[in-house]
């Protein structure tokens, strides 16, 4: 692993299990990171060493597995407490993000001891063990037999559940969160077609009401609601009217278009409304077709057909990655807020006589000043989320915002805004440092919400007085092209250049002067690797087949070819399909040696466990050392533990199998077949 790029596991058990599974999801998700794990036990020295594999790891993801029952002899509650305080130590170093998976047993008391602790911290993000349970149940969990022998406390299949897991949560913290959710009405919101079936003809099904309820949870998140449906309006706020016990009301949609258009001009008229880029648009519909369209016409939208079956329907949901949220803002609870003063602000600019008029009547106010901890996973949103005014478009993790701020004397400003509608919040960022004698802006962004009113022109006024406390000449803010950030290149291209401190610092808003920000213009960005949600929230939500993929990608033969010598008996045959699935191999001869295709001593025991779990046989871990380790010596071993324990001879059967050749074995068998 490099030290730009893994996923770097720790656990306090043998976790090594777990890779198939993690490697599995890297490839559908696009992700170009190593997977690499830190020694056995070693928890706290990856927690606390400066030169530990989690903390050479930059640009990538850091995961600590914790399980209580390993802590039984140290001590559990004082274990927790431990881990605790590492991980606070760690979080103000690292320069990964760090995710804490509980693994079962759960002790709800310790859990929640240790969530309290760490929970909050900047680039810590805590998976507990009921999510794992919930969201991906397994019938055997544990695997008593690979626990005695190795330390491997789980199950194949619950292993892939927990690889799912950390690949859900790893997923939320590197992908751009989606902000507007637009749903469909009839047989989407409810049951029926209200211009046909009338406001109380449909039904709200129990289907139904866990999308609805599923949705109002996404917008107590901070997601938008719209309606997108081909009705007559008037129809559609009837029923909404009639049913006053549906989970969602007419009021928590930001916006609606509900008319006999096509739903992809109507989802790009929805996106002008609410100044947002289609990319952050999903679209939930029961019609397959109306999916297809908006699809074709506007690849950045994320179209979800639901199921053909309404029952399937909150399992489904329940599993479309991209309505996950890494965290929780404030900011996002409040933006439904948010759009209805904006509302307010477009009704009183419209009735003003002039820009100018409608300024002077907001009373705003900007407060720029030093970033504090507690913004940080703001700031880091915004980083991720902030298109239009981005100077540079640099998207920025936690840890690698407190890790910026370490280095070099770069420093972060934050920039609230308010006016007589409300708060707009934490809406910009300023990441500078001096060089030379140059004030150098690493990042210089505003959220979309604030623009327009001489917010972005009071942060270069800031940076200009900031850059002549400190006597420097002049205030370097570079441009990088995104897909929309036109309105920052406009912005930029209308100050002086140079600028010097002096112009920066007296720069004011004018409106009407040239200062104003055009829409984004330009060919829209598809993002470089697309992540199939409905194959995921369909074929991929159970453990049992996300196992099963983990073996689908076989390798070829080893070059200069293999000799595979077939199977001879049922046991023979149960076992070489055990080895090729664990090996990853198409096939393997029963005289093929374990540990020379590629196993190891952690695959043996998996082996002997899967072998205990299928054949019935629990083997020790010396048949695995004892001599040459093949499909066909393991079929003896098995065979002869059965003999032992049904009390025969078996030193006598075992010479006479010694001298009997492949044929005549064979032969033997051929005998006991009916007809035969």
């Amino acid at each position: 692993m490099t030290d730009d790029h893994g996923i770097a596991i720790s656990a306090t058990f043998t976790a090594e299990a777990i890779q198939p599974g993690l490697a599995f999801w890297a490839s559908e998700l696009g992700l170009p990171h190593e997977i690499r794990f830190a020694g056995y036990g070693q928890l706290f020295q990856q927690l606390l060493d400066p030169a530990s594999l989690f903390a050479r790891n930059r640009g990538g993801f850091n995961v600590a597995l914790v399980r209580f029952e390993d802590w039984r002899a140290a001590g559990e509650e004082e274990s927790v407490a431990r881990l605790a305080e590492a991980v606070r130590s760690a979080a103000a170093r690292f320069q990964s993000p760090l995710i804490v998976a509980v693994c079962p047993p759960a002790f709800a008391a310790l859990e929640g001891r240790l969530t309290a602790g760490i929970a909050d911290l900047p680039g810590v993000y805590v998976i507990p063990s009921e999510e794992i349970r919930a969201r991906y149940p397994v019938a055997e969990v544990y695997d008593s037999l690979g626990a005695e022998l190795g330390h491997v406390p789980y199950t194949p299949v619950f292993f892939a559940a927990l690889a799912t897991a950390v690949a859900r949560r790893i997923h939320a913290i590197a992908t751009p969160p989606r902000k507007v959710v637009v749903l469909d009405c009839d047989d989407t919101l409810w049951k029926g077609i209200c211009g046909e079936d009338g406001p109380l003809g449909i039904a709200i099904d129990p289907p139904r009401r866990a999308l609805q309820g599923f949705m109002a949870e996404r917008r107590r998140a901070g997601y938008l609601l719209a309606l997108c449906s081909k009705n007559n309006e008037e129809d559609v706020l009837d029923t909404f009217r009639a049913h006053p016990e549906m989970p969602l009301r007419i009021g928590d949609f930001a916006a609606r278009r509900i008319n006999w258009e096509a739903k992809s001009t109507n989802l790009e008229s929805l996106a002008e409304e609410l100044d947002l880029g289609l990319d952050s648009f999903i679209l939930v519909d029961d019609n397959p077709k109306e999916c297809t369209e908006v699809q074709a016409a506007l690849p950045e939208v994320l179209a979800l057909p639901l199921p053909a079956d309404p029952a399937q329907i909150p399992a489904f949901l329940q599993h479309v990655w991209a309505f996950d949220r890494a965290r929780i803002t404030e900011e996002d609870r409040r933006r439904p807020e948010w759009y209805a003063q904006r509302a307010e602000r477009v009704r009183a600019e419209l009735s003003s006589a002039s820009l100018e008029e409608f300024l002077a009547t907001l009373d705003l106010r900007i407060d720029i000043g030093p970033m504090q901890p507690a913004d940080m996973s703001r700031v880091a949103q915004l980083t991720a989320r902030t298109s239009q005014m981005n100077a540079t478009c640099t998207r920025r993790s936690e840890a690698e915002i407190r890790a910026l701020r370490a280095t070099d004397g770069w420093e972060c400003q934050t920039v609230t805004v308010r006016d007589r509608f409300g708060d707009y919040g934490l809406a910009g960022v300023l990441i500078f440092r001096a060089a030379g004698d140059a004030l150098l802006v690493d990042t210089f962004l505003l959220s979309c919400r604030a623009l327009g009113r001489g917010v972005e022109h009071r942060m270069v006024a800031r940076l200009g007085e900031i850059a002549r406390e400190r006597q420097l000449a002049s205030v370097r803010i570079p441009f990088a092209a995104g897909p929309r950030n036109q309105p920052a290149w406009l912005f930029l291209k209308s100050l002086a250049s140079p600028l010097s401190a002096d112009d920066a610092a007296g720069l004011r808003y004018r409106p009407g002067q040239g200062s104003a920000i055009a829409p984004a213009t330009g060919e829209r960005a598809l993002p470089a690797v697309s992540v199939d949600y409905l194959k995921i929230a369909t074929s991929l939500r159970d453990p049992e087949a996300v196992l099963a993929c983990t073996g689908s990608s076989a390798r070829p033969p080893a070059a200069g070819g293999r000799t595979l010598d077939p199977p001879r008996t049922a046991v023979e045959q149960e076992l070489a399909g055990l080895w090729a699935w664990l090996l990853h191999l198409p096939a393997v001869g029963i005289h093929e040696n374990f540990f020379e295709l590629g196993g190891h001593s952690l695959l043996a025991v998996q082996l002997l466990s899967r072998v205990r779990e299928v054949l019935g046989a629990e083997l020790s871990l010396e048949v695995v050392y004892s001599g040459d380790f093949t499909v066909a010596e393991l079929a003896k071993a098995i065979e002869l533990k059965e003999i032992e324990q049904a009390g025969g001879n078996y030193q006598e059967l075992l010479q006479e199998l010694e001298d009997l050749s492949d044929d005549e074995v064979r032969a033997l068998l051929a005998e006991e077949q009916p007809g035969s």
